[in-house]
């Protein structure tokens, strides 16, 4: 798989575990919104956001492998939390760098929203395709 991960002259550094942008040229997998969903239970649990946020992206790992592909191929996520805090923020982001924080993290928006039933949404786009 060929992807590049851009940092141009002129733009803002990224400040955290994120590309500026990335770019490929496989096919693409794209992962719908993943919920707090807890398959020992099969109900989604409300925990705190560093619980929650790791049941969602377990949850699109295993999306993710079970298509063929793993998480060091993912080019885009998309971020909800019910409660857009600094620190909710934070205790996301601390959960979200274990799976994404390597030397070519994906691109990434975070937003806030009001979610139905859980806390934190995560969406992902992932390249496939062989190394």
């Amino acid at each position: 798989m060929k992807t590049s991960h851009c940092t141009l002259p002129g733009c803002p550094p990224a400040l955290g575990p994120y590309s500026l942008a990335v770019q490929t040229a496989a096919p693409l997998l794209f992962v719908s919104g993943m919920t707090p969903w807890d398959p020992t239970t099969g109900k989604v649990e409300r925990g705190t956001i560093t619980e929650q946020t790791r049941l969602v992206l377990e949850n699109i790992r295993r999306v993710v492998e079970g298509s063929g592909a793993n998480l060091a191929h993912a080019v885009s996520c998309r971020v909800y939390l019910s409660n857009l805090t600094p620190e909710t923020f934070k205790e996301m982001n601390t959960v979200y760098a274990e799976y994404f924080g390597g030397d070519h993290p994906p691109a990434r928006a975070t937003v806030g929203t009001q979610l139905l039933g859980f806390d934190v949404e995560i969406e992902c786009v992932v390249a496939l395709g062989n190394d």
